[in-house]
């Protein structure tokens, strides 16, 4: 993967942070043969636990005559009381930041519930690991991913050959849209590794797709192992600051892109951001830095060991089966589906971003996406006029495109003479 000789990238290696050790560096195909060191099925006795404390919340606010969805954006674990479950989320909270990195519940039975019941039991439980923070400019706290028949709007290819796919560069990999405020998990498409502007990230499946529509995830500490013995000169691009896109939703006095690197070095930690697509497409904007060719050599590097299989972890959620992911150390993706043509049985996952206690630090690029750096208390998206709520449904395409037009009339009120964005 490197043309330089070896004593040439003994000094590279030199220069560059120590590999990473310990639980969160992992490789895919040890971790499936061992699904039960990762997986915690929960008991009959643990569903009557969460069924009563979700009963409990919803009494209280029918009773007070409130919106039962506005205590939900604002659930602390007091909230809603686990006292049998909640020790071993506490082990599972400490797996999360400081172990392996993700971990999978399993058997909550969402089809016995409302879709108020199933977002009360999904939130009461991510509140154990975290505040809920907002998931786009609409303050959706609660987030619906799910196909709105975006897809046709999204451009590109994907040449599969021998049964898998094969990765040959930025112009293969990147799924573009022509609204760049498309997101891909609004689509059918396959989504590419990612992390997400939050600490923890959550799935609640309620409905699967009829094939495809698998979960990725790949440990970033083993990715910047595998690049700092493999190719450590293009390790070191990726350790500079790069454009991101921020997809029109633009926070007030902010630019449409920012800066930050693919990996960060700091308070002993290295810390993954990624979305390639937004990374590419910040290019768009003339005041943006160009990606130079070794800096797209060193993307592209870096997509082609996130989806090599010797690395990467595939798992099927069946309906009520639970994802959770620390987004500063893992990657996660999703494959491309085919869903039913029945509107009631089409592949359905609600999603939880989550601020967690005692995450570590980040450092200071992180800002110009997260906010706030402060530990419990950052990340998701705000724009000006963001209100959270907890919506019960996914947005239908027309309310999605006047979501859109608004942030995009936003950011262009920002950018003109005189605007907050100047």
């Amino acid at each position: 993967m490197s043309s330089l000789g070896e004593q040439e990238l003994e000094a590279v290696r030199a220069g560059l942070p120590p590999p990473r050790t310990g639980r969160s560096v992992w490789y895919g195909p040890e971790l499936a043969a061992r699904p039960q060191e990762w997986t915690l099925e929960l008991s009959e006795p643990d569903v009557a636990e969460i069924e009563a404390a979700v009963a409990q919340v919803l009494a209280q606010e029918e009773a007070a005559g409130r919106d039962p969805t506005r205590r939900l954006a604002v659930l602390r674990p007091g909230d809603f009381p686990l006292p049998r479950l909640a020790p071993r989320l506490q082990a599972l909270h400490g797996e999360l930041l400081h172990g392996r990195g993700f971990a999978l519940l399993r058997r909550l039975p969402v089809e016995r519930y409302s879709r108020l019941q199933a977002a009360a039991a999904f939130m009461g439980l991510g509140a154990h690991l975290g505040a809920a923070r907002s998931q786009n400019g609409a303050g959706h706290v609660l987030g619906h991913v799910t196909d709105l028949g975006l897809s046709r709007q999204v451009a590109g290819r994907i040449i599969v050959v021998g049964g898998g796919t094969e990765w040959r560069g930025s112009d293969q990999i990147n799924l573009y849209s022509s609204d760049p405020s498309v997101r891909i998990y609004q689509t059918r498409e396959r989504q590419t590794f990612h992390t997400d502007s939050c600490d923890v990230v959550g799935l609640l499946c309620l409905r699967e797709a009829k094939s495809g529509g698998d979960s990725l995830l790949v440990s970033a500490d083993t990715m910047y192992n595998e690049m700092r013995q493999r190719c450590p000169e293009l390790l070191a691009r990726l350790l500079a600051p790069m454009p991101h896109d921020r997809r029109g939703e633009v926070p007030a006095g902010q630019q449409p892109w920012f800066d930050i690197p693919v990996f960060s070095w700091f308070a002993n930690e290295v810390t993954v951001f990624y979305q390639r697509q937004y990374f590419d497409s910040a290019q768009r904007f003339a005041a943006a830095r160009r990606l130079t060719p070794a800096d797209v050599a060193a993307l592209d590097a870096f997509d082609a060991l996130a989806n090599d299989p010797a690395l990467n972890l595939t798992m099927r959620l069946a309906p009520g089966d639970m994802q959770f992911v620390h987004n500063h150390n893992m990657l996660h993706d999703r494959t491309g589906f085919q869903d039913w043509p029945e509107p009631g049985r089409r592949r359905h996952l609600l999603r939880l971003w989550l601020a967690a206690p005692g995450a570590r630090e980040l450092p200071p690029p992180f800002a110009a996406r997260y906010g706030s750096l402060e530990v419990g208390n950052r990340g998701g998206i705000v724009v000006p006029g963001t209100q959270l709520h907890v919506p019960l449904q996914p947005p239908s395409q027309q309310q999605q495109q006047q979501q859109q037009q608004q942030q995009q009339q936003q950011q262009q009120q920002q950018q003109q003479p005189g605007g907050v964005g100047k």
